[in-house]
């Protein structure tokens, strides 16, 4: 009996190692499905990242084109504004010059209001 007892628990331990390789096998293949969805949704992470800064450039580039106009637009409107205003202090300069002379070294002394209204 002594025999059968032995080639049971045999029997048993034999078992419970293949149960134990099984069992080691279903946790290493989970956790390589692991490992693989990981990377998986990583790649698709990235090409959804690509995509929308493609579709930002692609946007950016279709509006920023109306900004570059506007600043052109600007731009001219300025040096247009600059030139008038070049070409009024050329014809009307010394004009205001001999004005502001004529005003400094022409005084006409008054009394002020104040000592007049006392006196």
């Amino acid at each position: 009996m002594s025999a059968q007892n032995s080639a049971g628990i045999q029997t048993l331990l034999d078992a419970e190692r293949e149960a134990q390789k099984i069992v080691q096998q279903a946790r290493e293949y989970r956790t390589k499905r692991i490992r693989d969805a990981k990377s998986e949704a990583q790649k698709e992470i990235e090409e959804y990242r690509k995509q929308k800064e493609e579709e930002f450039k692609k946007f950016e580039g279709e509006h920023s084109s109306g900004y570059k106009k506007a600043e052109d637009e600007a731009n001219k409107e300025a040096e247009v504004k600059i030139e008038e205003i070049k070409k009024a202090g050329k014809e009307k300069g010394p004009k205001v010059v001999e004005k502001l002379i004529h005003a400094l070294t022409d005084v006409t002394p008054e009394p002020s209001t104040k000592i007049v209204t006392k006196a």
